[in-house]
């Protein structure tokens, strides 16, 4: 008897983080974007082959993006603070299901598909997961990160230096041989969104999670779609 209440807290012990995070479809506090933010522009990269993978991603049935209502007033802010400079906002990705991000990995293990290869040029396939670019689970997926840049009023594209998703240095936010105007587009954009309440990411200069995220232990794996 003492024997096995010795082993049952040994592993209680050794694995209460297994039951830490949780999987849910519930996506009653989620809205679209385009509900609050009546001028942002969209191109939701995972609903096309215009990715890494070369394929549409799983769960993306529908180019929309949705974001926790939290989140997503927040960006609002961000928003007005950008409109107000002459910018508007163009959003790559917002919520993704855990579903995608099990097909970013599936794809790194499948030796026989390469994608594409111009977002990684200088790395091999499996130093995107081993180099932490593509993690198993990702903050998207708790609805409150946003992938996006700044465009003009009229469309007209901002320098950023770098295009999204680029496996690379010159994704850091802090990269040092940018132009004096690049440079100046992404404090633009950081600023903006560090002041309505976002924090950025050390690797990618367009991502960024709210701070106080309602969700920070859930992962949610509902379709992207109408």
């Amino acid at each position: 008897m003492k024997k096995f209440i010795l082993t049952f807290v040994m592993c209680l012990t050794l694995v209460p983080f297994a039951f830490a995070d949780t999987i849910s479809t519930d996506k009653s506090d989620f809205q679209k974007v385009s509900d609050v933010i009546y001028d942002a522009a969209y191109d939701i990269r995972y609903y096309s082959d215009n990715n890494f993978t070369g394929h549409r991603i799983a769960g993306y049935k529908a180019p929309i993006a949705y974001m926790t209502k939290d989140s997503l007033k927040a960006l609002a802010i961000a928003a007005e603070d950008l409109r107000k400079q002459g910018y508007r906002l163009l959003i790559w990705d917002t919520y993704r299901p855990q579903k995608a991000v099990d097909d970013f990995v599936e794809w790194i293990n499948n030796p026989n598909n390469e994608g594409d290869k111009t977002f990684y040029p200088k790395l091999k396939k499996s130093q995107l997961l081993e180099g932490q670019y593509i993690m198993a689970k990702s903050g998207h997926s708790r609805g409150s990160t946003v992938d996006l840049t700044i465009i003009k009023k009229d469309g007209t594209f901002i320098d950023m230096g770098g295009t999204f998703d680029l496996f690379s240095e010159i994704s850091h936010p802090d990269y040092k041989k940018l132009t004096k105007e690049q440079k100046k587009n992404r404090k633009i954009l950081h600023d903006a969104m560090i002041k309505a309440g976002f924090k950025g990411l050390d690797s990618e200069w367009w991502h960024f999670t709210l701070k106080d995220e309602p969700y920070k232990d859930t992962y949610f794996d509902f379709d992207i779609e109408e």
